[in-house]
């Protein structure tokens, strides 16, 4: 049969009954011939309570010993959902990062993966054993423990799954798939049944919790299939593959992603000469502050207007610097907004077909939303607007692209 690497997310493992659960699903598919990797993350809530108790000792705990302490958590969950497969007569092993030899870098709390060492998985897997590992941790070249940040476990699973070249890596976690936007803003949003790697990456970006980003770059990287499943409900799930031929001829927009932790700043009055960019914008990541969209407006006064929108959080830092650097190049006054959005409609589609951004336009301007900024890519439009038009967006774009409608068959008769 098939070799299948499953993670289980914090809710899913989150008690002792949901771990029994867990146990009964993985049985299931060794009781069908799979061979199962699986990958678990700390139980709902450990990671905190443990990141809590180092702040009890201190402000800033040091790296090195943050990632020995929240590791932990890991290390809990794998024992236990060996000890209920083993009840159940399922031959199961228990892993942590070190142990399976996960290589990564040394930057503790946000390490990267460099290679795994797959030996002991494979030997074990011929014996008839399912392999628990420890997901979100790793070890460095000098025996370190390291872990991955927020997330990490689906990385984990992603990498386990590339480097052992599984059939297919399963996320378990708390909805059923990917949908076409978020169910809590359109009650019409459908769950897809195929996304590609791209659209994936993009909507992960554009806000959607489904899966960490890393995960689906390392899963796009490496080919690996991704299937997005619910913890405790049957169903398909959300596969997520490389685009084929087919795709083109699917609906043009896969989903609508939006964000609301946006904030936009602008400096007025910029002398409008090369470089100017650059002296704006270096010190803002020289600041480690992420600039996602950038406008420049020209005037006929030799000015220039210079806006561009950071993550919320990073605002006042954002704008500390910037009002420095608007200063340093005799630029007028710094402005700024946190009440934007950015709402975008993202699809493989779109590279076959004309007219979305138009129809995207027209669909915001029918229900008097105003847009702020723009920005393209191959794949994906998205808009800077008033926050708090943001739902009103979102059901109108998903209902002018018609998404919660199931896609036709091209080939149908």
């Amino acid at each position: 049969m098939s070799l299948i690497v499953q993670k289980f997310g914090g809710t899913s493992v989150g008690s002792i009954e949901r771990i029994e659960q867990v146990a009964e699903k993985v049985e299931k598919f060794r009781m069908d011939g799979h061979s199962v990797v699986v990958v678990v993350s700390a139980m709902s809530g450990e990671t905190n309570r443990l990141i809590d108790l180092a702040k009890q000792i201190q402000e800033r705990p040091v790296p090195r010993e943050l990632d020995v302490l929240v590791s932990t958590g890991e290390q809990v969950t794998t024992a236990l959902l060996s000890m209920a497969l083993d009840k159940r007569g399922v031959k199961a092993k228990s892993y942590n990062g070190s142990q399976v030899r996960i290589l990564t870098d040394d930057a503790h709390t946000k390490a990267r993966i460099r290679e795994i060492d797959d030996a002991r998985l494979h030997a074990d897997l011929d014996q008839g054993y399912v392999v628990v590992v420890a997901g979100f941790q790793g070890v460095d070249e000098n025996g370190n423990i390291t872990t991955l940040g927020r997330g990490g476990s689906d990385t984990t699973a992603v990498a386990l799954a590339a480097a052992l070249k599984a059939d297919e890596c399963q996320i378990y976690t708390d909805v059923d798939g990917v949908y076409t936007t978020d169910p809590r803003v359109v009650d019409g949003a459908r769950r897809l049944d195929r996304i590609t790697f791209e659209e994936m990456l993009e909507m992960a970006s554009m806000g959607s919790k489904v899966l960490q980003i890393r995960a689906v770059e390392f899963a796009g990287k490496y080919s690996v299939p991704l299937r997005v499943l619910h913890s405790f409900q049957e169903g398909p799930g959300t596969l997520i593959t490389l685009e084929d031929e087919t795709d083109m001829e699917t609906p043009t927009i896969a989903g609508i992603a939006f964000n609301r932790d946006e904030a936009k700043l602008t400096v007025r009055g910029v002398p409008d000469m090369p470089g100017v960019a650059y002296r704006i914008l270096g010190p803002v990541g020289e600041a480690n502050i992420e600039v996602d969209v950038i406008v420049q407006n020209v005037g006929g006064d030799g000015t220039t207007d210079f806006s561009f929108t950071v993550g919320r959080n990073d605002l006042p830092r954002a704008r500390e610097v910037l009002e420095t650097t608007a200063a340093e190049v005799g630029a007028g006054e710094v402005t700024a907004d946190s009440k934007i959005a950015k709402v975008s409609v993202v699809g493989v589609g779109m590279r076959s077909h004309a007219g979305v951004a138009s129809q995207m336009f027209r669909a915001l301007a029918d229900n008097g939303i105003n847009i702020q900024m723009i920005t393209t890519s191959e794949i994906k439009i998205s808009v800077i607007i008033e926050e708090k038009y943001l739902e009103l967006a979102v059901r109108a774009l998903h209902s002018s692209f018609e998404l919660d409608r199931e896609p036709r068959d091209e080939n149908a008769a």
